[in-house]
């Protein structure tokens, strides 16, 4: 089935757009690919060192390329849960890949932090930043050009964005990626929010707090609300870069170290040395992304991907805009509550049917692209499936159900929560910001009122404890932007003003700093663009300034003459604080190069 016009015609927009940097990028891709695919373009030195500590077999099957080679890009570490399962992945990818005839190797380490550790800290100013990092560190593991094919073990935040950059720029290889899966579900993500509430208006204590904090946080795999980590699993199913099933099953189970096995055994399947070459570069292309921005809008999912998507779609010689984002999302409809959208988790998700039930509804009505191609082959329907484990320990797949097992979770196409997406794009004489709309009530989408300004989140804080937030009122927290200090997220400020809110005062927030997936019930502008270091017009707001924020019509206006808004002397505020500790200051040069938030807020530029 083809995709419905309005999808295609945004999708021809984007072709038409990226067209010279796409021709640019597949003609580098297939020189690389006449550069590798094979082991004989190395010196002998060089192989020597590649494969000092292989067997006498493994060095003669890769000395004379009789068999296909494996780079394992980790992102393993075992203080962070979402990552500490990748600890047992290398050998059980060496042995899939040993029983499939080929060989595995782990070519490099990526970082992988945590922005639930460092929210409120001074390292989430490098959180951003590290998407760029991870890129670089899997580049280098792959320089070494003894690899036919790569798998990227990554889950969170930055970690596959990052591996997506580095997969798209070594585009000649084959990529396929291998997630971890949730952690069980544990204490309800709303019985968590209202004991943040109580610890914030004083009437709870630091060890409950820590009580529901760790029974939330509790084991092995993602925090199971619908964030930025579960986000990208979910994109990473849509663009067809994991295997079908694979995104939501738990960690240490059988099925999940059954997926593991396959997805290696398939990544050896599309080497070059065999009959199904599938170069990554060529198998990304607008279709791909357009897919992926689709399961955003229908998931509500993390506003975050509306930098990294760019920034992705860069790497493959793709020019996204923000316009294409919120095109997209008046097209396609709401059908998944998750927490923050919802009460439900993803394992509850999951179990009501999940992302095989998911894109069978939007295939059969037409809001994906069909015509795709994936790791596992030709088109995205063989996606529509529930992955269960087989009597000998493979994997079967079974076509998804036909009826969700909960309706107030996953929603049938034609019984949608609503018409439209969760994100939406707003423009006005403040520049450009994201707002993501699925969590906030109709009745509060659009707010007009008195601006209280900020220069960070701690300003905000502090005002709340000292009893000043008083009234209905927007609160604008500015130098938060990639130049400024990295463009940390505010989450904590969610817990302040959903507080507020639910006092009965009318609020909402406009920054060029990130919220995150986690942005919940309070209306947010966020990543508003041009940021205030490059005086862009959110820093000539003062305290009193009346703000109009219309989620509905797309606006984001000051309530001040034109000419008097011009004329106004810019703000400045002392980041010096922001440049050292905490190795921020490694990070100058990041700062002095990274690009506008619309633009993917990258250092490596755009199309």
């Amino acid at each position: 089935m083809t995709a419905r016009r309005d999808i295609e015609t945004i999708t021809e927009r984007i072709r038409q757009r990226s067209k010279p940097g796409r021709e640019r990028y597949l003609s580098r891709i297939a020189e690389a690919s006449n550069q590798t695919a094979n082991r004989s373009v190395l010196s002998c030195g060089n192989l020597a060192h590649g494969f000092a500590v292989c067997s006498p077999s493994e060095k003669l099957a890769l000395g004379a390329d009789k068999v296909p080679n494996l780079g394992i890009i980790t992102s393993y570490n075992d203080m962070l849960s979402a990552h500490q399962p990748f600890e047992t992945f290398p050998a059980l990818i060496k042995q899939a890949a040993h029983e499939a005839g080929g060989i595995a190797q782990v070519a490099g380490g990526v970082p992988a932090m945590c922005d639930g550790v460092t929210q409120g800290q001074p390292g989430m100013e490098l959180s951003l930043f590290s998407r760029d990092v991870i890129a670089m560190a899997a580049a280098i593991g792959l320089s070494h050009n003894m690899f036919d094919a790569a798998v990227y073990l990554g889950v969170c935040d930055k970690i596959v964005p990052g591996l997506v950059i580095a997969a798209l720029t070594f585009g000649h290889l084959p990529a396929v990626f291998i997630p971890a899966g949730p952690m069980t579900t544990g204490l309800p993500n709303d019985e968590k929010a209202k004991v943040r509430q109580l610890y914030a208006e004083g009437k709870a204590g630091r060890a409950e707090l820590l009580e529901a904090e760790s029974k939330s946080y509790h084991g092995p795999g993602t925090c199971t609300f619908y964030g930025t980590a579960n986000s990208n699993q979910m994109l990473m199913e849509m663009m067809g870069l994991h295997t079908p099933g694979a995104s939501f099953v738990n960690p240490g189970t059988p099925l999940r170290d059954a997926l593991t096995r396959e997805a290696t055994k398939r990544a050896l399947a599309i080497t070059a040395l065999g009959n199904a070459y599938t170069p990554v570069g060529r198998m990304i292309d607008e279709r791909s992304f357009v897919n992926g921005i689709v399961g955003l809008h229908a998931t509500g999912g993390s506003t975050n991907h509306t930098i990294h998507l760019i920034a992705m779609a860069a790497a493959a010689g793709i020019a996204l805009t923000w316009q294409d984002i919120s095109d997209l999302s008046e097209a396609v409809p709401l059908l998944a509550r998750v927490y923050p959208n919802g009460l439900a988790d993803v394992n509850h998700f999951h179990a009501a049917g999940g992302l095989g039930f998911l894109i069978r509804e939007l295939l059969d009505e037409g809001v994906l692209h069909e015509d795709v191609q994936t790791v596992w082959g030709e088109g995205l329907r063989p996606y529509a499936v529930e992955a269960k484990l087989g009597a000998d320990g493979s994997v079967l797949r079974e076509a998804s159900p036909r009826i969700s097992g909960d309706e107030k979770v996953l929603a049938p196409f034609n019984k949608a929560f609503q018409p439209t997406g969760g994100l939406k794009v707003l423009a006005g004489n403040l520049g450009h910001a994201v707002i993501k709309t699925s969590a906030v009530k109709p009745e509060r989408r659009v707010i007009e009122a008195p601006a209280k300004v900020f220069d960070s989140q701690q300003g905000l804080n502090d005002a709340f404890k000292a009893g000043t937030l008083t009234g209905d009122f927007i609160a604008v927290i500015r130098f938060q932007g990639p130049k400024a200090n990295g463009m940390p997220e505010l989450h904590k400020l969610t817990t302040v003003l959903g507080i507020l809110q639910d006092r009965g005062q009318r609020v909402a927030l406009v920054t060029d700093g990130r919220m995150s997936g986690a942005s919940g019930k309070v209306p947010a502008a966020i990543h508003v663009t041009p940021e205030a270091v490059e005086e862009g017009p959110i820093a000539r707001i003062h305290d009193g300034d009346v703000i109009r924020l219309d989620a509905d019509a797309g606006t984001l206006e000051v309530l001040v003459p034109g000419t008097e808004l011009a004329l106004r002397r810019t703000a400045e505020a002392d980041l010096i604080g922001n440049e050292f500790g905490f190795g921020r200051e490694l990070f100058a040069g990041f700062r002095q190069l990274v690009g506008r938030a619309d633009h993917g807020a990258g250092a490596f530029g755009t199309v």
